[in-house]
């Protein structure tokens, strides 16, 4: 099963049900940051969030989540676009904390108190931004907490990422429950106790479920129809273009500076790419863009 995210709707209910795996793309995010175990969980949920969120954007709108918190993982930052491109990264990708008594990855121990700050690109004059407290800091609580609060939609979010015993990525997936109509906080409600009663995401992919048919459970004898299934990938959008523009916005006296120095390195938060330019390519810049 490759990594997708189908989209549904009951209109005659009002609520409609978003599932996502995301497992392919989390791996290709890990060995790209070479993250620890709890780093890892943290990471999957986080780009699960992103890729949840980037379904309910119109097309070429984009969303940024920002984990902030004051634990030893740093910052948690993912985004997606409304084609199902998803990229992130963890600010100290190498973190580790002790399990919690059942044994489980502490993820909370590990991100700390401090904020969800939510920003979309709607193609309007200004950026469009939420920010909540983080709640529970599991991520998937957090992000449940933004859409109910800060959207003031009714919701219920389920992030899984399951690995072996080595810390290698089983699954990774999400589901997402929300009103979109007037008075269904009760129907959100019944199905979010009929999702605490299924085994998680992860266990159900595993078993071989897919999201049609996990939709169809939620659902129930509730009539529904699927809008979308789009495929999920790790993408992310640097490249030299880019890192040329970044170097020319900084100036012609930091250009100068960076000439004096022999080269300068771009690297990439989201996929460690790195464009190297050498003086020559600095002075060609600098000579060109001024």
């Amino acid at each position: 099963m490759g990594d997708n995210l189908v989209r549904s709707i009951s209109k005659e209910a009002g609520v409609r049900v978003i599932v996502a795996v995301t497992t392919d793309a989390t791996r290709e995010a890990i060995q790209r940051h070479e993250t620890t175990p709890t780093a890892t969980v943290a990471l999957g949920r986080a780009l699960t969030a992103a890729a949840l969120l980037g379904a309910t954007l119109r097309v070429q709108h984009r969303v940024a989540l920002k984990f902030d918190g004051n634990g030893p993982l740093g910052k948690l930052i993912t985004e997606s676009d409304s084609y199902g491109r998803i990229r992130g990264y963890v600010q100290y990708p190498k973190t580790e904390v002790e399990r919690d008594e059942f044994g489980r990855i502490h993820v909370p121990a590990a991100l700390g108190t401090g904020q969800l700050i939510v920003v979309k690109d709607m193609k309007l004059a200004d950026l469009v931004e939420g920010i909540v407290t983080l709640q529970a800091s599991d991520i998937g609580s957090d992000f449940q907490h933004y859409l109910t609060r800060s959207e003031q939609i009714p919701s219920v979010v389920q992030l899984d990422t399951l690995l072996d015993d080595e810390g290698n990525i089983l699954m990774s997936g999400g589901i997402l429950i929300q009103s979109v109509g007037d008075m269904n906080e009760i129907i959100v409600a019944d199905m979010a106790e009929r999702l605490e009663e299924m085994p998680p995401i992860t266990q159900l992919l595993q078993n071989g479920r897919d999201p049609d048919e996990i939709i169809d459970t939620l659902f129930g004898e509730t009539k529904h129809e699927i809008l979308e299934t789009r495929n999920v990938d790790f993408v992310c959008g640097c490249s030299r273009a880019r890192s040329e523009k970044a170097l020319i916005s900084l100036g012609p006296d930091e250009l100068a500076s960076l000439i004096e120095e022999g080269q300068a390195i771009i690297d990439c938060h989201f996929c460690h790419a790195q464009f190297i330019f050498t003086k020559a390519d600095l002075e060609e810049l600098l000579a060109n863009a001024y």
